[in-house]
């Protein structure tokens, strides 16, 4: 066999398959020298000490002195694979792209502000440049990436694909984001549910990290929830597991987005905690229109108004955790997106709620955290869950 076997092509392409045998070959034998490895894969002892040059200088293998039947030889051992990643974040008002090396580290960032909501197609096309623009600048040749994960704010099918019919962004419902940006890319993309991507980074390497039953709560245009149980994620049968903004609290109360009253998020979503701000309230910071970090920035600085949504918000949220915490028994419940930017005035009346509506036994061991990692947490989730898929 020469080192051309099988791998027509530019030099570019051949270098990369001949790459692919070598790490191949570390995977099924462990530890071998650079003479093993050249008769194990047919490349020429030259090929194999510069491809392993490379490696070594990516971080892919190390490499030590050692003895082979009496003679001085080289050790290859693999210590991670080959390759980038990439994570693409689909959020209301804007889309963000990350570039992360095999374990999940992040390498490069670019972000964009977007109207995602307005036209799946069209923020299928922006992310598709928006990707290609980041591994430009990163100078990373797009033919070393493995994975491609996009965070998307709504309920995905794991069957199909497709975006479920009740989400943040209504006009994608039916779309297939991951074959659309597979389409685009020439890439494998998988799609998945931004509060299931948030819960993994968090028990990976944010506030979940160490327990093994871990409920990340995304609180943003609505309420969404990540489910970890004994260290895996928890889907369910169609996707929508984690759904929890549709936990019903008030059969009386406002009609929700999807169709019935009195759900979580119209307690806490967004919309409704700007709706419940006075016509004359002044918490803007900013020269746009009012969000809930103005009201969050308010509440911080001593305007009652804002303290008073920001407590009421809370205390529905520990009704609505209670809840959760009697089904799911979670060791640790993890609070993020803009609304938890607030700190202690949600959490305290999280905690007195809870108190009122779950089992003893369930908050014995449960911690009510605050997420450490913010609105980056889809994005760090989609790095974390491609690297999975590739190592």
């Amino acid at each position: 066999m020469t080192d051309t076997a099988g791998t027509p092509g530019s030099q570019s392409a051949l270098r990369q398959a001949n790459e692919r045998r070598i790490v191949d070959a570390l995977r099924k034998e462990g530890t071998r020298t650079q003479a093993e490895l050249a008769r194990a894969t047919g490349l020429s002892a030259a090929s194999v000490s510069n491809i392993v040059r490379g490696l070594r200088a990516a971080g892919t293998v190390s490499v030590r002195d050692t003895a082979s039947n009496g003679r001085r030889a080289r050790a290859v051992t693999l210590l991670r694979p080959p390759g980038a990643v990439v994570a693409v974040d689909f959020m209301p008002a804007r889309i963000q792209v990350a570039v992360g090396d095999s374990d999940g580290n992040m390498l490069a960032r670019e972000a964009i502000a977007y109207d995602v909501a307005a036209d799946a197609e069209r923020g299928v096309r922006r992310a598709a440049w928006l990707t290609e623009t980041t591994l430009q600048r990163a100078r990373i040749d797009v033919g070393t990436v493995s994975a491609v994960v996009a965070s998307v704010p709504a309920p995905i099918d794991p069957g199909t694909g497709e975006v479920g019919r009740i989400s943040c962004v209504p006009r994608w419902a039916g779309h297939r984001p991951a074959k659309a940006l597979t389409e685009r890319l020439g890439l494998p993309v998988v799609a998945e549910n931004d509060a299931n991507l948030a819960a993994l980074a968090e028990q990976h390497r944010g506030a979940g990290e160490g327990a093994q039953h871990v409920i990340t709560l995304i609180i943003g245009e609505g309420v969404g929830a990540g489910i970890i149980m004994s260290g895996r994620l928890f889907r369910g049968a169609g996707g929508t597991a984690g759904e929890v903004g549709h936990i019903a609290l008030d059969p009386r109360g406002q009609v929700c987005r999807c169709g019935n009253r009195g759900c979580l998020e119209t307690f806490t979503g967004a919309h409704y905690l700007l709706d419940m701000l006075p016509q004359n309230a002044d918490v803007a910071r900013g020269p746009g229109p009012v969000g809930v970090p103005d009201v969050v920035a308010a509440a911080l600085d001593g305007d009652l108004g804002s303290r008073r949504i920001v407590s009421e918000a809370g205390t529905a949220l520990g009704q609505g955790t209670a809840i959760i915490a009697n089904l799911f028994n979670p060791e640790r419940v993890v609070v993020g997106g803009d609304l938890a930017e607030a700190g202690e005035l949600l959490l305290d009346p999280m905690r007195r709620a809870m108190e009122l509506g779950a089992l003893g036994s369930a908050l014995g061991q449960l911690e009510l955290v605050p997420s450490a990692l913010g609105g980056d947490a889809s994005l760090y989730g989609a790095l974390l869950f491609a690297a999975q898929r590739v190592s």
